[in-house]
């Protein structure tokens, strides 16, 4: 695999993360980072900047003397992290639709019509995943809450292994589409109520499904 210097430890990044969040780099195990250096085509240095940025996300936990470990997942995070969505990212989208320019109502219209098309024609759930992330972040950046903004974000970044595995399921995705159409219209029609009720509902139907998904023995 060729990377272009341009970004390495950025490009590293990326393709390491979606190693872990497709299940590729295994939970309970050490990185072998000679082997997956050498895998990626890079050395350790951007690698290990990498790792460390990883683990600074929340996907990587390390230990002395035996290096990182990719932290397994758990219904007891699951429960954090969507109890932390539920309180705060329905607000501040509702916030964020009352305030948008035109300009915000044509990102988030652009960025509906790139999550429908990434459902449509592929069948990578791991770009599902970055695609549904930009259009919720496209329902809350509008509001200018720069430290809002910046937590939903790092909960939609741990989210993603969850609403990957919550999108396997036969018919998860076409119900997903209903609801993002639903909380769409809703955001450009600028009826923050509305949108708080769907986008709680949204939310919390995932989590319920995540609940009955996630055994003990994912993770804990």
């Amino acid at each position: 695999m060729n990377l272009v210097v341009r970004t390495l430890s950025d490009r590293v990044f990326e393709i390491v993360r979606e190693q872990i969040v497709t299940g590729a780099l295994p939970t309970m195990q050490p990185i072998r980072q000679d082997a997956l250096a050498s895998a990626l085509g890079v050395s350790k240095i951007p690698l290990r900047e990498a790792l460390a940025r990883l683990e600074q996300e929340g996907l990587l936990t390390s230990q002395a003397n035996r290096g990182y470990f990719v932290r397994p997942m758990s219904t007891a995070e699951v429960e954090e992290i969507f109890s932390m969505r539920l309180k705060i990212e329905p607000e501040a989208a509702g916030h964020a639709c009352g305030v948008a320019s035109a300009e915000d109502r044509n990102a988030a219209q652009q960025a509906f019509d790139d999550l429908d098309r990434a459902f449509s024609t592929t069948d990578r759930l791991f770009e599902l995943t970055i695609k549904n992330r930009d259009f919720h972040m496209a329902l809350v950046r509008p509001g200018g809450r720069v430290l809002t903004t910046q937590m939903v974000e790092r909960l939609q970044i741990l989210a993603e292994r969850y609403v990957l595995a919550h999108l396997k399921p036969a018919g998860r995705e076409s119900r997903a589409h209903r609801e993002h159409a639903a909380l769409l219209t809703a955001w450009l029609a600028g009826d923050s109520v509305q949108l708080t009720q769907l986008l709680t509902q949204h939310i919390q139907a995932t989590l319920d499904d995540l609940r009955l998904e996630l055994t003990p023995a994912a993770g804990q």
